[in-house]
């Protein structure tokens, strides 16, 4: 049996969410020395590039989570044209929604209704549109940032289990992003509408949003859907959201997404043009930066 299968197989019985509470009672200790023990360590296994941090001294971050989603000097990230990439990561899977279904992994498919939460009228919006999924390792910046500039509609959270979402476990867990923790965020923009995935996964210990602080972790239960009477706008490179550890996020447009150039597994920067839309404007030199602190 191949080790990534075997790895696979022995998270279905462990404690997933204990786990992950766990880890993140201790990326959030604010002992000082236990706290700069974490980090170093962390900076020399990942081999984390500190020279782009706005805070580069490793010991000024008041805990290990303050440190994870560190913000970026203002120049770091410059905002491409069209769709963008939202993180940081691995371009791991992008491509057309075809017949409402989304590629995982090879062999691995998963629906946008369930993906949704089981919102079969949100998941028809994207029938014919377009998907990218981006992987954040733990070595990656972890905030997530807008794809496009958009108006957040709608925030569901959806409870599930937290399997790991590297690409030994994508290959071998059927539905693997439908069935994880995550929060939805549904989006109206210029040229129809978007949702962004914050998937959560092992030892993720939680995940934030600008609009709403931290979300999760919540008890498990029922889907609980947010609506937003006061509009949240946000524009392209903007930040969104974070993660304590790393995870996935997927996105899906309405309107096909030309892809050019881009192939399953490349490394990405946030920022970095993923692609077009037939409606986007055309192309030219864009230097804008954002950062959230």
């Amino acid at each position: 049996m191949p080790l990534s299968k075997l790895f696979s197989l022995i998270q279905y019985p462990l404690p997933h969410h204990l786990l992950s509470r766990l880890v993140g009672w201790l990326a959030d200790c604010r002992i000082p020395r236990l706290k700069n023990t974490l980090v170093q360590a962390f900076i020399r296994q990942f081999r984390v590039d500190m020279d782009e941090a706005a805070e580069s001294d490793p010991t000024a971050y008041a805990s290990f989570n303050d440190f994870f989603t560190r913000a970026l000097e203002d120049d770091a990230r410059p905002i491409g044209e069209g769709v963008v990439s939202p993180a940081d990561g691995t371009l791991s899977q992008f491509g057309p929604i075809e017949a409402g279904q989304l590629l995982q992994a090879k062999g691995h498919h998963f629906s946008t209704m369930e993906l949704l939460g089981g919102d079969g009228e949100a998941a028809r919006r994207y029938l014919g549109g377009s998907f990218a999924t981006v992987y954040l390792s733990p070595s990656d910046y972890h905030r997530v940032h807008m794809p496009v500039t958009g108006t957040l509609t709608e925030m569901v959270y959806v409870p599930g289990r937290l399997f790991s979402v590297n690409a030994a476990t994508t290959r071998h867990v059927p539905n693997l992003f439908a069935r994880n923790e995550r929060l939805v965020c549904h989006f109206d923009t210029e040229q129809g509408p978007m949702v962004v995935v914050l998937v959560g996964a092992m030892i993720v210990a939680a995940i934030e949003t600008v609009w709403a602080g931290q979300i999760t972790p919540l008890p498990r239960g029922e889907v609980q859907r947010i609506r937003f009477d006061t509009p949240v706008h946000l524009e392209k490179g903007e930040e969104m959201g974070r993660f304590k550890l790393g995870s996935t996020v997927v996105m899906a447009f309405a309107e096909p997404v030309a892809f050019t150039g881009q192939v399953p597994g490349a490394k990405v920067r946030m920022g970095q043009a993923l692609g077009r839309r037939p409606t986007d404007e055309t192309p030219g030199p864009s230097h804008d930066t954002h950062r959230v602190d």
